[in-house]
This record gives structure tokens, sequence and C-alpha cells, in this order.
């Protein structure tokens, strides 16, 4: 199980750990941390020397109720980041985390690699003909609505039978416009309540009927500090709980803040 970056082939069926790089303001864990030059090559320093695979760069928050960007301002704070980071580690591999097509064609011009959709095409009709135009490698999320109305539009019959079903249709609309490399995303956290959460991790391993790379991204989320009555700050643990539960039900990417410990559990995981 491979994919595709810049001509090299990676091999997923070795799980990598995916770096979060939040150069938005008002992400829900480090939103402003990493503004400035120093701090942002420091981020992604450390990130790639704890074994980091690939980084993903988003400049708009996904969070619930997130304000609304432009795209003229989602480009300014990406493009000089992203030319920034490969300026000083040109071998990274950087993964884009927008749902706008403009935006993913300005990205990859300028270096990346991935592009990381949290609608899977749906809140831009553009971006599926635009990503298979560019070939690269689409991360397709489930969700529903947009980070402004997620929270109210979890309501599902069963919630692993409707993914799977969204994502058989979003698999067969990539593949009919040519797009080679997709990995799915169960989207934690987006339109879904704790509990359905919990399911949807019960359920994971069922995903791989649909036989492509599954990327999980739990870090440090409401599933996690909310259950354990604690904060973002201090789900560091709970998120290493749940990556090790996603890598022995299949999971091939972990999006992480923290890399160093979600390196180790794949290395813990692998021995098994």
């Amino acid at each position: 199980m491979t994919i595709n970056c810049l001509g090299k082939l990676v091999d997923l069926s070795i799980p990598k750990v995916m770096g979060i790089l939040n150069v938005s303001p008002n992400s829900f864990y480090d939103g402003g941390r990493f503004s400035e030059e120093v701090s942002i090559l420091a981020q992604v320093e450390k990130m790639l020397s704890e074994g980091a695979a690939f980084i993903d760069i988003g400049a708009y928050s996904s969070k619930p109720n997130a304000e609304f960007v432009s795209v003229e301002e989602e480009i300014a704070r990406l493009i000089p980041t992203l030319k920034l980071v490969l300026q000083h580690f040109p071998e990274t591999l950087i993964s884009v985390d927008t749902f706008r097509a403009n935006v993913a064609s300005i990205a990859v011009e300028n270096g990346a690699c991935i592009i990381n959709d949290i609608s899977a095409g749906n809140l831009d009709a553009n971006m599926l003909q635009t990503v298979a135009k560019l070939q690269v490698p689409y991360i397709m999320m489930h969700m529903k609505g947009n980070p402004q109305s997620m929270q109210g539009l979890a309501q599902y019959e069963d919630i692993t039978r409707d993914m799977l079903f969204y994502f058989s249709q979003k698999v067969a609309e990539a593949r009919s416009m040519g797009i080679n490399d997709l990995i799915i995303d169960p989207g934690f956290g987006f339109a879904k309540t704790l509990e359905q959460n919990f399911e949807v991790m019960n359920n994971l391993e069922l995903l791989q009927m649909l036989e492509l790379p599954i990327l999980v991204g739990v870090s440090r989320k409401s599933m996690i500090y909310k259950t354990l009555g604690t904060q973002a700050d201090f789900a560091l643990n709970g998120t290493t709980v749940l990556n090790t539960i996603a890598l022995q039900k299949g999971t091939n990417i972990l999006r992480v803040h923290d890399v160093k410990e979600a390196v180790e559990a794949v290395k813990l995981v692998s021995r098994l």
C-alpha cells in the first residue's frame, strides 16, 4: 500500500506519522503558537527529528464554530509558511489542510505534495477535478456541513454504515475523475457526538473494507479530554491510548501534534 509523493513512493503498510503545523491563530489546541519564523522552523525541525513522515500545514481552523477565513487570508498565511519550511527542510513531504481548490492548486505549485480536505470535495465543487489535474494524493474526510454548522448535524441511523456508504460514493467519484492515491479519514470530532466518536473508533477496522489507507486524527481532541474531565493541554496520554487502538485496527497514518509519542506507539504496535 503506497502513495506517490513527488515521485517518491511512500509505503503505508508500515504506519506513518503526520505532524500538525497550524498557522491559524484560532486552532483549538495550538492556535497562535506558530506565527513567527523561528517558532515555525523549530517546531518543524522537532517533528522531523522525532520521525514525522509528513508535515500537515493548516491555515484555516476547522474546530467547531471556527471563524470564517477568506481565501486571500488563508493563502497569505499558508504559502509563506510552506516556502519557509521547504527552504530550510527541502526534503519535507508537505500535506496542506484545505477544502478550497484554489488554495490546493497554489500550494502544490509551491511544493506541497498531499491535499488534506476535511470535506472530501463537498465544500468546493472544483476540488476533485483540481486534485485529479494536480495528480497528488488526496485525503478525504467524513464530515457533514462545515466547521460552523457541523455540530448540529450529528444525526445518523447507523454511523458506521453511513460512513461506509459516504466513502464508497466519494471514492467512486474521485476514481471517475482520475484521482489515483486516496486516503480516507473518519473525521473524529466532525459532526459527531462524543458517543459517536467512540462508536467509530470501536468499528474502525470495518473501514478496511474500502481497501484504502486510513488516516486517524484524534490528537488532543475533546473526545479524549471531555471523557477524562481535563483539557487539551493534558490529553497527550489519552491521545496515545487511542492512537494505539487505532493502529491495532489497521490505521496507516496518525495525524498528531506530538510526533515522538506517536512514533513510539507505531514502533511498539509493529512488534506485536
